[in-house]
């Protein structure tokens, strides 16, 4: 994790064993999710019976980039939660379906993102790169070997391409451009 979980105990006391549980299962969480910012975990015995045995409540506070989600095991709901271990194990299994929907969710926008377009605005063949005009007025530097599926000796100042775009040395760069059709698209204007 980014940062350090946080165990709290409320209405029974802090044992080794209740948090070595809390931290092998959030531990197991982060390796399955990298994107998980911060974990709380609160161990709560709100009612204590003598009778039947207590009830343990678990709630988990996970961060995540754009959000937060929250499991709430209350004793209520689970009767076997008298084993503080399962009450942990079984909160900790919830927030992991809950971070399998969240990176599902995350993944399918990422899918349906408009990929950026752009024209060839200038060539250099002998030295091997070029230039990528963006509609917001940009050049954005390429190199030969970015480009996929076409020939860079062929390639005309107007081609429309689409590209990916990261932060190389001297400014920004397209790490990956492919020829987006035959025609020439109007929207940007190389310089």
């Amino acid at each position: 994790m980014r940062l350090p979980w946080q165990i709290s105990f409320r209405h029974l006391p802090r044992t080794p064993e209740v948090e070595a549980a809390i931290e092998e299962n959030a531990t197991r969480l982060d390796r399955f999710a990298d994107r998980i910012m911060s974990c709380r975990v609160v161990v709560d015995m709100p009612h204590q019976h003598h009778q039947n045995g207590n009830l343990y409540q678990v709630r988990i506070d996970l961060t995540v980039p754009d959000g937060e989600l929250v499991v709430n095991r209350e004793p209520s709901r689970h009767t076997a939660y008298k084993d503080v271990r399962l009450a942990i194990s079984d909160a900790f299994a919830t927030a992991a379906r809950l971070l399998e929907d969240y990176i599902r969710r995350r993944q399918m926008v990422k899918s349906h993102e408009e990929v950026p377009r752009a024209q060839v605005a200038r060539l250099f063949p002998k030295a091997d790169y070029g230039f990528l005009a963006t509609p917001d007025g940009r050049d954005v530097y390429f190199h030969r070997n970015s480009l996929l599926g076409a020939d860079f000796d062929r390639l005309e100042i107007g081609t429309e391409v689409s590209f990916v775009e990261e932060l190389g040395e001297n400014g920004p760069q397209a790490s990956t451009v492919k020829v987006a059709g035959r025609h020439k698209r109007s929207g940007c204007h190389p310089s």
